[in-house]
Formats: C-alpha cells, structure tokens, sequence
C-alpha cells in the first residue's frame, strides 16, 4: 500500500473517493480543482496538498485518479502542450473515472502513452453515497496489466469490479447503462405523472409496480422522490441529457435510430431548457405531472 494516489477533479465524487482511500489507509498526497476552494478544504480535511498546476500533481503522485465533466475538461487536464497531467507522466497511472465520449477516452489514453504512462478507463456506475463507502460498481476498461496493477485500490473504492476490454470499451458500456436508466427515469415519471392525473394513490401504485414487470432499480431510487418532489441532485439533468447525448452519437456512429433515447434525451434538454438542470434526474417528472406544469394563459 505504498503508492501515492492524486485526485483531479473533487467535486463530490472525487472528493468522496479521496475521503475513502484516506480511511483505508492510502496516502493522499495531492489535490487538483478549478475551484481553489474547495482544494484547500478538502487537503485541510484530508492533510493533503492542493496545487494549482497539474504537472505538481503527476510528479507528487504514482497513480492519479481524474474524475472532471465533460469531453473539453478530460482534454484540458491531459493536454499535449502547457500545463498537464502529462507533464513528467513517465511510469504514472491514470485512473479516468469521468463520463465522456469514448473517443475521447481512447485519444488520452494514446496521449498518455506517448507520454510512457498508462491509463484506465474506470467508469462508475453508482452515486455519492457509494463513493464514500467504498461501494462503486466499477467498469474498468484499456490496460489491462495497468488494473492488475492497481486492482487493490479499485477494491478498496468498490463492492465490484467488471474489466470489460481495450480502449474505449468501458466508456461505451457506461453510455448504454446511463442510456437505460435514462430511459426507465423517464418511463417512471410518464406512469407515475398518468397515475397522479387519475386520481390514484401514488404510494400504492409505486408498491404494486414494484411487485410485478414495472419494477425497476429505478423506482426504488427515484420514485418516491417523484412522488414527493424531492429532487437532490446525486446525478443531474444535465448530467443525464449530456450522457443519453454520448448514446445517441455512439447509435449515430452506427447508423442506429434509438427513438426511445432520442425522447428521453428530449425531455432533460427541456429541463434544461427550462433552468431546471441542476435537479436530480428524478426531476423529469416535473414535466409529467399535471398538476405541476404552469397554468396556461387565455387565448
């Protein structure tokens, strides 16, 4: 348990993965946000170092967990030229746990080679709570003697872990997961936000669903809040119309039409749309329920 493990990017998943690698004995040496802030909390919390370039971060470091939020970040921060993660990279590891665009994954990880470093894709299909207990369903992609490598860390962040192939892979089994539960969100707001509109009780439905084929992981994660309006983001609508974006390029590229997708993607653009996107992706169901869309004006 020697390695010296950086954290780019601690919003509250990377900062809840720090949390947890520090209980477990892993030593946290170095801390990287755009919001200087927060870095210096948490390396107070933690008894850490927050720098503010992240070349210092990749050389007080042997394995660099990033976890950023978007295609343009995940370039940012493993850039060829500047300041970057890539800067004095030779022998590193970088764990890159975000959802972006698989080719983007793929285009660091090669970037990341010509630098004599090694990458792995680590995808995470769970939320927060998970994240500090060390609970994360993990999907691991790229290189595979780079996971070996590190597998007891990864052990240590999560209640399993799948390696799932080369470059790339992980990052498109973790758009098809948001993709699906993306759709089934929506799906659940339609039946709950129907069921509301004809007068049924909503604690009811949601028990009799749970009994038969409309049960879902996501109507024990989302539908009470459905019910009760209480949208805390774990995952964001505007997380979720960013993710159900990177499936519909992906079925794009294959010249694949996903209508189901398409709709789904449809609505938490209208979240967004509407100011709304920084609610949880329960949150789609302020645009089923009846009772809860604007009053209409008169012609």
């Amino acid at each position: 348990m020697n390695k010296r493990i950086g954290v780019v990017g601690i919003g509250r998943m990377g900062a809840n993965i720090a949390r947890r690698l520090r209980d477990v004995g892993y030593e946290v040496t170095a801390l990287y946000d755009v919001a200087a802030d927060r870095v210096a909390e948490l390396a107070g919390e933690l008894g850490s170092k927050g720098y503010s370039k992240l070349a210092d971060v990749t050389a007080n470091s042997d394995v660099i967990i990033t976890v950023v939020t978007d295609d343009s970040a995940m370039r940012t921060i493993f850039a060829t030229g500047g300041d970057s993660l890539l800067s004095g990279a030779r022998g590193k590891i970088f764990v890159n746990c975000a959802t972006v665009t698989p080719a983007v994954h793929v285009e660091v990880a090669e970037r990341a080679a010509a630098a004599g470093a090694r990458t792995v894709e680590t995808l995470m299909a769970s939320s927060i709570p998970q994240a500090r207990d060390g609970k994360l369903y993990l999907i691991c992609g790229n290189d595979r003697s780079a996971f070996d490598e590190i597998k007891p860390i990864l052990e240590k962040m999560s209640v399993s872990l799948k390696f799932v192939g080369g470059p790339g892979k992980a990052a498109q089994v973790k758009a098809l997961i948001n993709m699906l539960m993306n759709i089934n969100t929506a799906g659940l707001a339609e039946a709950l936000g129907l069921g509301d509109a004809l007068g049924l009780d909503l604690t009811t439905l949601r028990e009799v669903f749970s009994q038969t084929g409309a049960n879902s992981r996501v109507l024990e994660t989302d539908g009470e809040d459905m019910q009760k309006r209480d949208h805390e983001a774990y995952f964001s609508a505007e997380h979720a119309a960013k993710d159900s974006g990177i499936a519909l390029q992906l079925a794009n590229d294959e010249g694949l039409d996903l209508p189901l997708a398409a709709a789904t993607k449809a609505q938490y653009d209208e979240l967004v749309k509407r100011g709304l996107g920084q609610l949880d992706k329960s949150g789609i169901s302020e645009l089923t329920f009846k009772s809860r869309q604007p009053a209409r004006q008169p012609a």
